[in-house]
């Protein structure tokens, strides 16, 4: 059986590069290349050049993968029949042909639909969530706004643009109650997120926001317990165990999603089967109403008397050995070299 040559899209002009590097590692080291020949392409931290790099996978992990004599630059061509990526070669253009992409980059430019946007027009088949799908899940406001029409309970909030009005928004604070979350509408692993206990703290949480993005929400605590439940498929869902984020204080901000300082992630989460039930269901649901395919992680509240709020859904969750999405799954009973084949078969 001929290989599916496939590329792993890794790094990118993101606050989480970072943590990209590691997914991306993790992905690397878990598929079976019986079936698949893999191609990585490396996005440059700063520049956003696009490279074929060609050297030992550990670098990828160590950061030190973007070196001359490992990398070759390649674009995406605009011309659907070629499907994979171009390059130069003694004055030639070569084309590097893959049969899929899976691109693992978190966060802006790479999450938000932008990547996926592009392949989709080069004509390169893209694993994981589309376009659409993919920018909708990042925009806070607009998938919360969805998660609702399809009946799933979410915060109450107040969207804020440039200019606002101090006395506006300090009344909106009152409205909303504290402690709240001041949060940008686009960003990944809650930076630029910030608990606001008292209306002094509101106007720098929201400069910190907009420092990040030019829309920012104002939201409800939802006072409870953060759960998550990992999905993969499209039509047909394979489904993880749902799993809970026990915090001591403050909140799952990005310190904590990668140290666990101050708390501890339960999988299986500490409820009973009903409960477990009833968030794997209310999972599938945002998946579905999200236009999720191939994988995503989707986030949520539970509350002390078992009301299920939406919270986000990550499009391509952390791949880590301890990320919470593979563990979700191991928990299950899918192996991580599992998961990784099911993400890249897609469905038959």
């Amino acid at each position: 059986m001929k290989k599916k040559r496939t590329a792993i899209l890794f790094g990118g002009c993101s606050s989480e590069y970072e943590v990209s590097l590691q997914s991306a590692y993790g992905v690397i080291c878990h598929v079976d290349r019986k079936k698949y020949e893999m191609v990585w392409i490396g996005l440059h931290r700063s520049s956003g050049q696009w490279f074929w790099y060609q050297g030992n996978p550990d670098r990828i992990a160590q950061d030190t993968w973007c070196r001359e004599e490992f990398c070759t630059p390649v674009y995406v061509p605009t011309d659907k029949s070629v499907q994979g990526f171009c390059y130069q070669k003694d004055g030639h253009q070569c084309v590097l042909s893959v049969d899929m992409v899976l691109p693992v980059l978190h966060g802006k430019n790479g999450e938000d639909g932008t990547v996926q946007g592009t392949l989709e027009l080069a004509g390169i088949p893209v694993v994981g969530c589309s376009m659409l799908s993919s920018a909708l899940c990042m925009d806070k406001e607009l998938a919360h706004r969805v998660a609702a029409e399809a009946g799933v309970q979410v915060p109450s909030s107040v969207l804020v643009r440039k200019p606002y009005e101090a006395l506006q928004v300090w009344k909106d604070g009152e409205a909303l109650g504290y402690p709240l979350f001041v949060k940008p509408v686009r960003a990944g692993s809650s930076f630029g997120i910030t608990m606001v206990r008292s209306e002094e703290e509101l106007i720098p949480a929201l400069e910190l926001a907009f420092s990040h993005d030019s829309r920012v929400i104002m939201e409800e605590q939802i006072t409870g317990r953060e759960v998550g439940c990992a999905v993969a498929g499209t039509s047909r869902l394979l489904v993880g165990e749902a799993d809970e984020i026990e915090l001591s204080e403050g909140f799952f901000d990005y310190e904590e999603k990668y140290t666990l300082k101050t708390s501890q992630i339960h999988v299986p989460a500490r409820v009973d089967a009903g409960t477990a039930n009833r968030i794997k269901k209310t999972a599938q649901i945002l998946y579905h109403a999200l236009g999720c395919s191939g994988f995503a992680r989707v986030d949520m509240f539970l509350t002390d008397n078992g009301t299920i709020y939406f919270n986000e859904i990550n499009t391509i969750p952390g791949f880590t050995a301890h990320s919470r999405f593979p563990n979700m799954m191991k928990a299950a009973g899918y192996s991580f070299e599992e998961i990784v084949s099911r993400i890249l078969e897609g469905e038959k």
